[in-house]
């Protein structure tokens, strides 16, 4: 005995430590997953978009996070399936959110008709 311990209470101890060091590597490698799904859609948006471009994301990111991440999305899609060809500027950025921002404004927009 080790220390007034018995086998079952030494044996308790070393299955919590075994469960929390096997939390512990589970969450390691859901960070890692997640810093290389960051880093590949860096790289999707370093290959479409032009440095100025990618400045207006990620303040908009910064500003509006969830908007960001939607036109993020949205151009790593069409990326993806091959509908971008060339590196979108700022000016077709901005044109690209003016386009989106008028087509969300339409959409949510409740009307309301008495009778």
């Amino acid at each position: 005995m080790v220390f007034g311990m018995s086998d079952a209470e030494l044996e308790m101890l070393l299955q919590k430590r075994k469960k929390e060091l096997e939390k512990m590597l589970a969450a390691k490698q859901e960070e890692q997953a997640r810093r290389e799904e960051e880093l590949r859609r860096e790289a999707i948006l370093r290959q479409i978009l032009t440095s100025d471009a990618r400045e207006r994301l990620a303040r908009i990111k910064l500003a509006r996070p969830d908007f960001g991440l939607l036109i993020e999305n949205q151009l790593i899609s069409l990326a993806l399936s091959g509908r971008i060809r060339e590196k979108i500027t700022d000016a077709q950025l901005k044109e690209i959110l003016k386009q989106y921002l008028r087509q969300s404004t339409r959409e949510s927009r409740i009307e309301i008709r008495r009778k």
